[in-house]
């Protein structure tokens, strides 16, 4: 057992098969998508909270369903993060810096927040593609999973979300 000591802490190697800069490079792709999850599940709480209209009840539960499963999404990015060997970003701060998410700065009515939802998905989608990059190079088949997973799940709400603004 390799121990190092980093700023009075002891930590143990991380020896999985994965060079260390190719676990960095994950874990910066992560982080992204971390961090985008983190603040799509803030604006999907938020619309769930204040949707008025005649869509309310099924937005209400739609934003629900949303936010709930985006929840527990990103406890098992941040989990696999700190599985490969570096630390999660957990402030607002480090989300913002690292997010590519528009955070809204006024109250928008009910098709227009299925619409920045729509767009904010598949925003998380293009981050997810980024990170799968140094994922599938190191052949970390874990986050090659996890990353796939999140693809098909925001691609299914992209999908839900935009057939509310069909005709």
């Amino acid at each position: 057992m390799d121990i190092e000591t980093l700023n009075g802490v002891s930590t143990m190697e991380v020896n999985i098969g994965i060079t260390e800069e190719n676990r960095e490079k994950i874990a910066e792709g992560l982080s992204k998508v971390l961090a985008d999850s983190y603040l799509l599940y803030l604006k999907t709480h938020n619309y769930h909270w204040n949707v008025t209209g005649e869509l309310f009840h099924q937005l209400h539960e739609q934003f629900e369903e949303q936010y709930t499963e985006l929840a527990e999404a990103i406890d098992e990015i941040a989990e696999r993060i700190r599985a490969i060997g570096f630390r999660a970003p957990g402030s607002f701060k480090e989300f913002n810096e690292l997010t590519s998410i528009e955070e809204d700065v006024d109250q928008p009515k009910a098709k227009e927040m299925v619409k920045r939802l729509a767009k904010a998905n598949e925003q998380v989608i293009r981050t997810a593609r980024e990170a799968l990059k140094p994922a599938n190079e190191a052949e970390d088949e874990a986050t090659i999973d996890l990353l796939t997973e999140r693809l098909t799940v925001h691609s299914k709400t992209a999908w839900m979300l935009r057939s509310h603004l069909e005709d």
